[in-house]
């Protein structure tokens, strides 16, 4: 169908993208057309392809529901998705920033759908979306091939395609500083004592590699409430500031998407996964930050590599790869899944495997959760087996509170209190009953029952429609909402 389109427009001279992978990212565009616009502007445009025939209205600011991967599910709109891929490029591919950037459109191609006055996808609450990256339908041919024209119609679009393929990626300024402001801003990210110690270290390393080639890994041990995430985030907003690329990884769906969450859909391009620098250039990042990196994996294939793509690299292999600096926090106790390989031990091998690697190690003690107990970390991990501490019971002076409550009401009502003091707080169990998919409404099935008390699990990952109110799965923890339901 787009191949009609580029008839009727007649686009004979042009460069065209398939399947083209955003850089740095699992994320691919469906097409890129480059050329020249009518006023003789280098010029690319996004076309983001849909199968859809109808789609109903959603709860969300930028989504529909519509039926794609066997159910209902909701999505985010295409004029959404395209304008998310244009601002993605216009951030991090040097094609698309600074003086000589080339200009870049996108729109949304619903060929199987016809697009008729008052529906879902023109709703008022999308119109500013769909003025900056309109959708058309199969009743739209010749309005589309006009807007192609008009942005890519004077052709000469292979050189402008090859500054696509080989520009590099790079943040943009804006990016960084975007970034910087946005973590900058939040007063709970404040470094004490050997936390400031290993953000120094890192900043320094960072001068120190513009002139020297060796690699520079930053090994931080640290165990739960030490304060690794902080360091973590203030090395991104500091590194940001100072226009230096860098991103923050981790090996966790849940821990990346509530991550992205609270800086916001635009600095969350700079917080990726373990798995995506498959195939990136060497040193493209000045400094990458692995947040868990307990949970780093033997290699980053899973179930849904393309054969083609799969790798028996190391995934620590690529990660020091893709990065001049590499810093690493990493808590032995807290892996999380079989397959997870990111020990202290395991680091320290591949070190000693390479010439070419300085590596530095630190450790966090400090403890900032539990009302900064100590001795409550020390009889968890006594009372569990984990390690023997000098504290194997817990003192009713430990300023921890620890209560046993005599049923689920009485929890309940503990956790309502605090949640009205302002805490945050969440009820969890063990997997000791169903976990049922949603109602045919979205809303969620009551399957923890404990006496006449009963409650709803979490939404599951492939939940599908949800009811409003109800956040998915991966932002329960952080989502106001997520203490309705048990983890």
């Amino acid at each position: 169908m787009l191949n009609s389109v580029g008839q009727l427009a007649q686009l004979n001279d042009h460069g065209v993208l398939i399947e083209y992978q955003l850089p740095l990212s699992s994320k691919r565009l469906d097409a890129m057309i480059t050329g020249l616009s009518s006023e003789d502007q280098s010029s690319a445009v996004i076309v983001e392809l849909k199968q859809w025939e109808k789609c109903q209205h959603a709860d969300g600011a930028n989504q529909v529901v519509t039926y794609v991967g066997g159910r209902l599910r909701e999505v985010n709109h295409p004029s959404a998705q395209v304008g998310n891929y244009v601002e993605y490029l216009q951030d991090t591919h040097s094609a698309f920033h600074g003086d000589a950037a080339l200009n870049l459109n996108g729109c949304g191609f619903l060929h199987n759908y016809k697009v008729t006055p008052g529906d879902v996808l023109i709703d008022e609450k999308f119109k500013q979306l769909v003025s900056l990256y309109p959708v058309f339908g199969n009743n739209d041919f010749e309005v589309l091939a006009m807007f192609l024209n008009e942005r890519v119609g004077r052709g000469d679009g292979m050189s402008i395609l090859d500054r696509v393929s080989h520009s590099t990626y790079r943040p943009s300024k804006k990016l960084m500083m975007h970034v910087a402001s946005t973590i900058a801003g939040n007063k709970s990210y404040v470094l004490l004592d050997e936390q400031r110690v290993v953000f120094d270290k890192v900043l320094a390393l960072v001068d120190k590699v513009l002139t020297n080639s060796r690699k520079q890994i930053v090994l931080v041990k640290g165990g739960p409430g030490t304060g690794k995430s902080v360091i973590a985030l203030n090395l991104i907003a500091e590194l940001s500031r100072n226009e230096k690329s860098t991103h923050y990884a981790t090996g966790s769906r849940s821990f990346t998407l509530t991550l992205r969450e609270i800086v916001g859909t635009r600095a969350g391009a700079q917080f990726k996964y373990f798995n995506s620098y498959m195939n990136a250039p060497v040193n493209s990042i000045d400094v990458l930050v692995c947040d868990e990196a307990h949970r780093i994996r033997a290699t980053s294939n899973n179930q849904y590599t393309k054969k083609e793509l799969r790798s028996n690299l190391p995934q620590i292999a690529e990660l020091v790869h893709v990065s001049r600096v590499l810093v690493l926090f990493i808590d032995d106790y807290q892996v999380v899944k079989p397959g997870e390989v990111g020990s202290l031990q395991y680091v320290r091998d591949y070190v000693a495997s390479r010439k070419d690697i300085d590596l530095h190690e630190y450790e966090l003690v400090t403890q900032f959760r539990c009302g900064g107990s100590e001795s409550f970390i020390e009889w968890v991990n006594n009372t569990l087996g984990i390690m023997d501490t000098q504290t194997p019971m817990l003192e009713k002076s430990n300023d921890y509170d620890f209560r046993v409550c005599e049923s689920p009401e009485e929890l309940e009502e503990l956790i309502s209190t605090r949640l009205e003091e302002g805490f945050t707080a969440r009820t969890m169990a063990g997997f000791c009953w169903p976990w049922s998919n949603p109602n045919a409404d979205g809303t969620l099935v009551n399957d923890v029952k404990v006496g006449e008390w009963e409650r709803p699990w979490n939404a599951r990952e492939d939940a599908g429609r949800l009811a409003k109110g109800i956040p998915k799965a991966s932002l329960w923890a952080y989502s106001e909402d997520g203490g309705k339901q048990v983890g």
